[in-house]
């Protein structure tokens, strides 16, 4: 697998496109960085960690729903393996004017755009949410 963070955005998708109350994922520190950004923002109930089907370490997510229809509408991969995108922090973009959620990986951990804008750090940005 060459985009780990890209393959568990997708699995969120389909999950939710399915009307699925948790879906599975493999397990790594980035990822479960990138989940509890969604958490703290309110877009996932949350996750745990579980033992996949072979053995190996697996998160196991909750999925978060509004009246039926999925909270989290759109989900966009930004850098991918491909083209890393970097940004300072004047330059991390507003998803939806604010009303979504960049994801940012910098050198203080991983975080919002609005918590990297409020400790003055910009980073790889990995994916924006609304």
């Amino acid at each position: 697998m060459n985009d780990p963070i890209g393959d568990m955005l997708t699995r969120i998708r389909n999950a939710q496109m399915r009307g699925k109350s948790t879906v599975i994922t493999p397990a790594s520190k980035l990822r479960a960085w990138v989940l509890d950004v969604l958490a703290e923002e309110g877009y996932i109930r949350g996750y745990e960690k579980v033992t996949g089907a072979n053995g190996h370490p697996a998160l196991e997510i909750s999925l978060k729903y509004y009246e039926g229809t999925p909270v989290i509408r759109e989900l966009k991969r930004v850098s991918k393996p491909g083209r890393r995108v970097y940004m300072g922090v004047n330059d991390i973009p507003q998803v939806r004017q604010g009303l979504g959620v960049s994801i940012v990986s910098t050198p203080k951990g991983v975080m919002s755009d609005a918590n990297a804008r409020s400790n003055n750090v910009g980073g790889e940005v990995l994916c924006t949410v609304f």
